[in-house]
């Protein structure tokens, strides 16, 4: 009995976290398996970074498709087709280094898939939870992507050591069929909020498209037009929105690299075995866990108790986490134990997780109507920045190894993780510059 009066949000929140997990396994598992089977066959660095790479140019692609068929269709609808999709193309291709077209397909279809993701589950949030509740809402369901990095990064090398990397596409496709069996199965649309103020915040209400100039009820007991246009230009030429883009960039230029290289810098430039580290290589994205909901509960109690404003708790968290994060990145070179590089990989990941109660929850504050759009464009920035900071960090390996003839020197390594270090920089100040926690889209 108790069980079933846990309010439906919550559940709907539960099952976006673990929606996440599962998505960050593939990732995860990808580069693991892929990694593996490519060492195995000689292909060089330059060519595992552009393989690595492709899955970004589909997610890309999809980003802003996707926060307008959320839109359109809603959230839970575009979330489950999304979900199938990409498993069925794990299920269905081989994991074979030498089909190199194929590889790049079934990645590009996986990100395009994957790229609905996001923007759909911004949308369902925007509709189901309470403004006090936003920056926990979505750092719990943003750390899934972490406890499913972690996951991955622990389980998944030995499962190819035994099995084969075969096996982990397999349990990608079973892992996201189950989660979809349970979103048809639980999921459903909110119930249409009738309190004025909840309606003025953007909660309840179904954020699709009003057919013609429907008529709404208003706190006076009036009426009021809502018109179904989307406001492209003033999304597009907004600071504050830019502000949010240039962070996603640098956020996901960070993890994009961390997640992706990693293993390459444990095996090439520590000398170091992933099956031989057991538990430890799992502690950034752990780490990233407990930091993303951190900062989510911090942000709400900032907020709620009035402490600070939406705007001031925003900057605030960001800047601290951007600034660490900074200088952890810097600093994993310096460091040539697997201690001293987990340490500082684990800090820089962790704080980039704090950062996100700043930039990522923002969306909703400035534009709970159309969250899912403005996530769209948004995380099209962070995809370009895993196709960038990938493809490009393949190709600073390729050079430095033909310089030091390997990957062992921390020389090989320094332009590699400080480009992202500056990047925090750069993108802090523009988020303290530019941001706001007001509602500034209607």
């Amino acid at each position: 009995m108790s069980i079933m009066k846990i309010p439906k949000r919550y559940w709907i929140v539960l099952l976006t976290f673990i929606c996440t997990s599962v998505c960050y396994v593939e990732r995860v598992g990808f580069s693991i398996a892929y990694t593996f089977a490519a060492d195995a066959v000689g292909v060089d660095q330059s060519s595992k970074g552009t393989i690595l790479s492709t899955f970004y140019y589909g997610y890309a692609c999809s980003q802003v498709p996707g926060g307008w068929a959320a839109q359109k269709i809603g959230g839970r609808r575009v979330l489950l087709i999304s979900f199938i999709l990409w498993s069925l193309t794990c299920a269905l291709v081989p994991l074979d280094p030498s089909r190199v077209m194929v590889l790049v397909i079934a990645r590009l279809l996986v990100g395009v898939a994957q790229g609905f993701i996001f923007p759909s589950i911004h949308t369902v949030l925007a509709q189901w939870v309470p403004p006090h509740e936003r920056s926990r809402s979505v750092s719990l369901t943003t750390s899934g992507m972490y406890l499913g990095a972690a996951a991955g990064m622990l389980i998944l090398p030995s499962l190819v050591k035994y099995r084969g990397p075969q096996s982990v596409f397999a349990a990608e496709a079973l892992l996201g069929a189950t989660w979809s069996v349970l979103w048809l199965k639980y999921a459903t649309d909110p119930p249409r909020s009738e309190h004025p103020k909840a309606a003025a915040a953007g909660f309840g209400e179904p954020l699709l498209p009003i057919k013609g100039n429907q008529k709404v009820r208003v706190e006076s007991g009036g009426t009021s037009t809502r018109t179904s246009n989307i406001p492209w230009k003033k999304i597009l030429l907004s600071l504050p929105v830019w502000a949010i883009v240039v962070n996603n960039f640098t956020f996901h230029y960070a993890l994009y690299v961390l997640m992706n290289w990693l293993p390459t810098y444990f095996e090439l430039g520590l000398q170091l075995s992933l099956q031989e580290m057991g538990s430890s290589k799992m502690l950034p994205y752990l780490n990233m866990f407990l930091f993303s909901n951190v900062g989510g509960i911090a942000a709400d109690y900032l907020v709620t108790k009035r402490i600070l404003s939406v705007t001031r708790t925003r900057k605030f968290l960001n800047t601290i986490g951007f600034a660490v994060a900074s200088m952890a990145l810097m600093a994993i070179p310096i460091f040539r134990t697997s201690g001293g590089a987990i340490f500082c990989s684990s800090v820089a990941l962790g704080f980039l997780a704090l950062g996100r109660a700043g930039f990522a929850v923002n969306h909703m504050d400035i534009a709970p109507r159309y969250a899912g759009i403005v996530m769209g464009v948004s995380n099209t920035a962070g995809t370009l920045a895993g196709i960038v900071g990938v493809d490009l960090t393949g190709k600073l390996l390729e050079a430095a190894k033909a310089a030091n003839s390997d990957l062992s020197s921390p020389e090989s390594w320094r332009a590699v993780f400080s480009i992202p270090g500056l990047l925090c920089v750069l993108s802090s100040i523009v988020f303290l510059l530019f941001s706001t926690g007001e509602r500034i889209f209607d």
